[in-house]
Formats: C-alpha cells, structure tokens, sequence
C-alpha cells in the first residue's frame, strides 16, 4: 500500500485560527475526517516548536492520523512524526531520507516543473505544486503557476501531486481535473467558522471527485 493514502493535505498556520488555539481547530479538523496535518510553524523558536509538535503527534495519533514536520528534520525525529515537508531549496529528499529512514514520509514544495522532476528524483514521497491561485501566503513566490501546469506536472510525474495555493471547495473539481492527486491547503480548513464541517465537505468533494475519474 502507498505510504500516501491521503487527498487532503491539511497545513497549519496558527496566525489564521480567528483567535482559537491551533490545537482546537486541527483537533475539529481530524474529527471531520482529516488524516495528515503538516505543521509549519516556521517562526517558533526550536523548542516552542517541539512542544508543540509532540502535542500534534499525541492529536494526531488520537485519530490514526500522519503527521509532517515542515522542513525540520531534527523535530520530526524527536517528536516521531510521520516525516517531513522540504522547500524546493532545502536539503534534497535523499539527504533527508537517510537520516529518517525508509518508512517516514518526505513531501517537497515545488514551483515548476523543474523542480518537481528533481524531486521525484531524490525520492520525495510526493510534492505540493502551485501556488495553483491567487493566496497571500504564496505571494513570495510569485504569479500563480495555474492548473495547465499542475496538469504538466501531474502527468510528468509517477508520485502523487497535491495541488497548492488558493485551494477552495470551488475549485477543486478543476483541480482534480488535472490528475492532480489531491489539496494541499491552510485557509479553507483552519481559518473556518467549523473546522470540522469544511473538513468534511472538501473531503466529499475529493471523494466524488475520484468516482468522476
């Protein structure tokens, strides 16, 4: 069985909670049938961050869900995670993967098609492509790549493709219309009125999404 056995990549970013602990909203976000959450916490200082991913591992265990680490290799070991979310220009995934092993996960950002070729061919696990749409938390990296390249990439490559950036249930028919194997998003799940409820609604999207295949 693949090691990926998800279609709704759940990221967090406690900043977008509307005030709630991020722990309560990824809690209602695994009720509502959420099986991976990457936590990326990028300006925690290294033990607040381990804190807190031993309290995502104790959550995330609680509901047979993953748990990725982004970047750090080092607090995906110490808190057992279930492996780790690279950027396109941090250590490549065979570094990473001889530290962690064979059995943990190793996802990579991508931004083109490039580098979604070059991380397949250093062993990623899979990779989130985009940003797909227009999102704030992807304006760094420039004008959104749109779903004709996401469809490139999805074709290229034989790991599964989480489309990123601008997620929303709206759009992800188009998404998945790519071959894409899934979404990668933030907003649409933690910044939600329920958590729990827009879980759910974009899973059975994903879900009727795969029986139109």
């Amino acid at each position: 069985m693949s090691k990926v056995d998800f279609s709704l990549y759940l990221i967090t970013d406690r900043h977008q909670t509307v005030g709630r602990g991020l722990p309560a909203v990824v809690e209602e976000a695994l009720a509502g049938g959420v099986r991976v959450v990457q936590l990326r916490e990028k300006d925690l200082p290294p033990r607040e961050l381990l804190e807190l991913a031993r309290l995502m591992r104790e959550l995330t265990g609680r509901y047979g869900a993953k748990l990725i680490i982004n970047d750090r290799v080092d607090i995906a070991l110490a808190a057992d995670a279930d492996g780790v979310h690279l950027g396109e220009a941090g250590i490549p995934a065979d570094a990473a993967r001889r530290i962690l092993g064979a059995h943990r996960l190793i996802g990579v950002s991508c931004h083109n098609r490039e580098g979604a070729l070059a991380a397949e061919k250093s062993g990623a696990d899979f990779i989130t492509f985009g940003p797909v749409y227009p999102t704030p938390s992807k304006a760094a990296y420039g004008a959104p790549v749109g779903v004709e390249r996401l469809a490139e990439a999805a074709a290229l490559l034989t790991i599964p493709v989480f489309a990123l950036g601008g997620i929303k249930a709206d759009n992800i028919p188009e998404v998945l219309a790519t071959g894409a194997a899934g979404v990668a998003l933030i907003s649409a799940v933690i910044a939600a009125v329920n958590p729990n409820e827009e879980a759910r609604a974009i899973l059975t999207l994903l879900e009727q999404g795969r029986r139109t295949e």
